[in-house]
């Protein structure tokens, strides 16, 4: 059975939550979480440590109980296990995009292969993370997935051109050669900041500080798989503008 380190229980966050500032919905009201784990005993834990972060948890065991909740509480955020009892996480998650509107998603796996990862996120989560985890890491991640949740912070009026690549802060809307280009909130807020910087070489952990909020060293790694999937969606049939500076990090810079 997967469990959470124990030098990472729920106590010792108490002095660390009261220097993070509250996070709430646009109207004020508490962040609603759903979260999906079939072993009670994480669940149990999870939701103690989110609750002192004043968010109000609901807890689903299997997939169906999870979809159930889901469109009864249309919640802000979804923590979603993989492996589940009756159904994988991949399928509901893909039950809830098709019956419903964005919801950020976090995916909770034992499995920490690069491909296993990779059919995660491609499904639609924004962030993945492995068993045994670090309590602190997901309150970070979750905290950091709600700052790039559009509805959850205000539109910002701005419009960024690099060569034939646009990106409107307001309405969240990218195209390329007047192309739209689909993106997760993870992959806007990071071509955002490429964008914001074009011809400039940025660090990995730069990038993670500026786009996941990580200040405690998060893994550079998750940073090398999120640029693999934009230029999936940017560079695609076109001359490349991602580009990989050895020995630093990314730089986005006009086609040639």
């Amino acid at each position: 059975m997967t469990t959470v380190p124990v030098s990472d229980q729920v106590a010792p966050r108490r002095a660390i939550l009261g220097q993070l500032p509250r996070m709430y919905r646009a109207d004020g009201s508490p962040i609603r979480v759903l979260l999906v784990d079939d072993e009670p005993s994480l669940t149990n834990l999870v939701r103690m440590a989110l609750e002192y972060e004043g968010w109000v948890i609901d807890v689903a065991h299997d997939a169906a109980e999870a979809v159930d909740k889901y469109q009864a509480d249309k919640p802000d955020i979804l923590v979603l296990d993989i492996m589940l009892p009756d159904m994988d996480g991949l399928g509901v998650l893909q039950q809830i995009r098709e019956s419903d509107t964005y919801t950020p998603t976090l995916f909770l796996t034992a499995r920490d292969s690069v491909v296993d990862r990779v059919t995660g996120l491609t499904a639609g989560g924004d962030d993945y993370m492995t068993k045994p985890f670090s309590l602190e890491e997901l309150v970070a991640r979750l905290r950091g997935l709600l700052r790039r949740s559009a509805y959850l912070t205000p539109a910002e009026d701005e419009t960024l051109t690099v060569g034939d690549l646009e990106l409107d802060g307001a309405s969240h809307e990218v195209t390329r050669a007047g192309v739209p280009v689909a993106l997760t909130s993870t992959e806007f807020e990071l071509l955002r900041f490429l964008m914001r910087n074009p011809r400039r070489a940025l660090s990995r952990q730069e990038i993670l500080r500026r786009v996941w909020n990580y200040d405690f060293g998060g893994r550079s790694s998750i940073v090398d798989l999120y640029v693999s999937y934009l230029r999936k969606k940017i560079d695609a049939g076109h001359e490349p503008m991602i580009h990989t500076v050895r020995g630093v990090g990314y730089m986005l810079r006009p086609a040639e």
